[in-house]
């Protein structure tokens, strides 16, 4: 066990020292130059380009910001004066990671319940409701789904708020609208894994000794059908909880997204390679998370990594 997660943590430093590399010298290409927009005059943006290292060569820049990378630096934002991109992060990643554990709640636990109704009652109306539901949430974009909650709970029925960020019922209409696609998904595939795992043996042994259906169900059928959801996690997590732009900016929430996306339009290169690279170890986490909690749950899979 140990042999495998030490080669699971050796793959995600490769993967993020790739991320980092990558995301560096492609944020170089992006049209513009940070200080155009300011209007400065040539001497002052010569000025605020040595003091950001842009007159060095590239391979020098690229050092120096691995340097300042390995002491958890990302820098100072360009747009933003006097503020780093650390404080940027740690002020805006709260209100993000909170509306996505509300939304990660929300989506796998009424996605698994989802799931699981629709294998046992399949073929029936129940069935059909359920795949439906999958069907809507990974088809409509929540942006989409986001202005329809507005206008029905908000708007024409007045049950909830429909912007801005100031309390617990703030936060229900943002939840719902992005998680719903995780949900959609988690239903989706536990659906499949549920009615696959039906059909093995060791189902029919167990109702062949009389054990309950409940029993079968939650000991058997749902412990072995839950794994494919849990390899979807790792990304799922990332991505939710480092908040989705559209729907912060739908419903006003003062999260990462705002500042990233004004990050590229600025050409902010410390904004757009700070919160690329969190976001990177993010994902690389929840990804390394999940493969060890994958070996743990099926030790076929450890084996086969040998």
């Amino acid at each position: 066990m140990l042999k495998y997660i030490a080669k699971r943590v050796v793959a995600a430093i490769l993967t993020l020292w790739a991320l980092v590399t990558i995301v560096f010298f492609l944020v170089r290409l992006l049209p513009g130059e940070p200080f155009t927009s300011a209007k400065l005059t040539a001497e002052v943006a010569a000025n605020m380009n040595a003091y950001y290292g842009f007159d060095k060569p590239l391979w020098q820049q690229y050092l120096t910001y691995m340097g300042n990378l390995l002491q958890g630096n990302f820098g100072y934002s360009m747009k933003y004066t006097n503020k780093t991109v650390n404080y940027i992060i740690g002020q805006t990643f709260p209100y993000s990671a909170n509306l996505g554990i509300r939304a990660l709640v929300f989506a796998v636990s009424f996605g698994l319940v989802l799931g699981i109704i629709a294998a046992r009652k399949r073929g029936t109306k129940t069935d059909f409701f359920c795949v439906i539901v999958a069907i809507v949430g990974t088809s409509v974009p929540d942006f989409i789904m986001g202005a329809v909650l507005q206008y029905f709970f908000g708007i024409k029925w007045g049950l909830l708020p429909i912007a801005k960020y100031e309390g617990f019922e703030y936060t229900i209409l943002p939840s719902i609208a992005l998680g719903f696609y995780t949900l959609a998904s988690v239903s989706r595939i536990m659906r499949s894994s549920m009615l696959e795992v039906t059909s093995q043996d060791y189902i029919k042994t167990a109702r062949s000794k009389g054990l309950s259906e409940m029993r079968i169900t939650c000991k058997h059928q749902i412990r072995n059908a839950i794994m494919p959801v849990m390899t979807m996690m790792g990304p799922t997590v990332a991505s939710v909880l480092t908040g989705t732009f559209v729907i912060e900016s739908i419903f006003v929430i003062p999260g990462m997204g705002k500042y990233y996306v004004d990050s590229i339009t600025n050409s902010d290169y410390s904004m757009v390679l700070g919160m690329t690279v969190f976001y990177g170890f993010f994902l690389v986490l929840c990804n390394l998370i999940v493969d060890i909690l994958y070996g743990v749950a099926d030790p076929r899979v450890r084996i086969g990594k040998r």
